[in-house]
């Protein structure tokens, strides 16, 4: 067996073909549910291989006082901007994915230069101007091509993001959302991703406030998602699969929060892949480890990770995680199987197409104990 910094450890490594399934088309949600909370949820025990079908308003049927609930506050901004080209014309579509300089929240007042992604990229040229379809026309500068395959965007000041761009949905949502804040979670607050960790999505206030009463503590931090969350994997072996980086922030009344539950043994139930990885990143970064004491602390972190966790890793600080079903041959779908199992992964897969569960984005949630 061989491990790496990463906490990846394995001696057959599985391949990307491993992860592949066929999903009826009628499965992929094409919209959000309503209430939030009245999605499916398929519960799975990593100890004895059981799948339970339950419905997200259950939760608290399933939580136990003193588990600590790891939310992602980010919020997903209107980084999708359309346009022609200046000369020549040609439709242009840029995803912005993060600021290059400049530091606060949005983009007005100054300025501003962004990393983004760029279609069709092989016939935007250096230096090129594209004028966007919104009221005055603003023009952004598409500048040079990083080894990524993105683009520094240049965009021209007194540029108002909220006023022009448009919140990116994925590829396989094909019709209009009436209401996009249903593609934002209801605690989203710190502006800065490109998509939604939608892991959180089922979650209502009087859902949140039913576990807290019931002693639920939450702990709150950020992980901007970028692209590569859901970047295709076009490698054989997973382990040469580029992430990408993503700005996380763990603040300290959150890691004094989980530091309190890993020292008293109890549970930290992240929502989502995003707390996952940021977490099991800080983990990784500060050697978290048993003090003679019995005391177990994180403490607060800024950074940025592009961990990839796949079957094998070592989990230091998550105890069970709440997650949407995803795509095939992707790297949501190998941190899942990485912390329940592939078998286990596999048999849930299979059974929630069978029961006709909604999958992706707006698509129903299991919980991984």
């Amino acid at each position: 067996m061989t491990s790496d910094d990463t906490g990846n450890h394995s001696s057959a490594p599985l391949m990307v073909a491993d992860f592949e399934f066929e999903l009826p088309e009628h499965l992929i949600a094409q919209q959000p549910i309503e209430p939030r909370d009245h999605s499916r949820l398929l519960v799975i025990h990593r100890d004895t291989g059981l799948l339970e079908h339950k419905h997200f308003y259950d939760l608290g049927s399933i939580l136990t006082a003193g588990d600590v609930l790891v939310i992602n506050e980010t919020r997903v901004i209107p980084a999708r901007l359309l346009g022609t080209k200046r000369d020549g014309g040609g439709h242009v579509e840029i995803l912005l994915i993060r600021p290059v300089a400049g530091t606060g929240e949005g983009v007005e007042a100054n300025e501003r230069m962004w990393t983004a992604l760029v279609r069709p990229s092989r016939r935007v040229a250096a230096n090129t101007i594209v004028e966007l379809d919104a009221p005055g026309a603003p023009r952004v500068h598409v500048g040079q091509q990083y080894t990524d395959g993105t683009r520094l965007v240049t965009l021209p000041e007194g540029f108002v993001l909220d006023d022009v761009g448009q919140v990116p949905l994925p590829p396989y949502i094909r019709q209009e959302i009436p209401n996009l804040e249903r593609y934002q979670t209801i605690y989203a607050s710190k502006p800065g991703s490109v998509a939604a960790p939608t892991a959180g999505l089922h979650f209502t206030p009087e859902l949140m406030e039913s576990l807290q009463e019931k002693g639920v503590r939450i702990a709150r931090l950020t992980l901007d998602v970028g692209p590569g969350t859901f970047r295709p994997v076009k490698v054989d072996d997973p382990r040469e699969h580029v992430m990408g980086e993503e700005r996380y922030e763990l603040p300290e009344e959150a890691a004094e929060t989980i530091s309190q539950a890993l020292t008293e043994g109890r549970r930290v139930v992240a929502v989502g892949s995003t707390p996952v990885r940021a977490l099991e990143s800080i983990a990784i970064n500060q050697g978290l480890s048993e003090a003679a004491d019995g005391q177990r602390t994180i403490d607060p972190e800024i950074g940025e990770t592009e961990l990839m966790i796949l079957p094998g890793f070592q989990f230091k600080v998550i105890g069970a995680m709440i997650t949407n079903f995803h795509l095939p041959r992707s790297t949501l779908l190998m941190l899942a199987a990485a912390f329940a199992s592939k078998e286990l992964v596999d048999s849930a897969y299979r059974e929630a197409i069978a029961q006709e569960y909604r999958f992706y984005s707006f698509g129903d949630s299991m919980i991984m104990l």
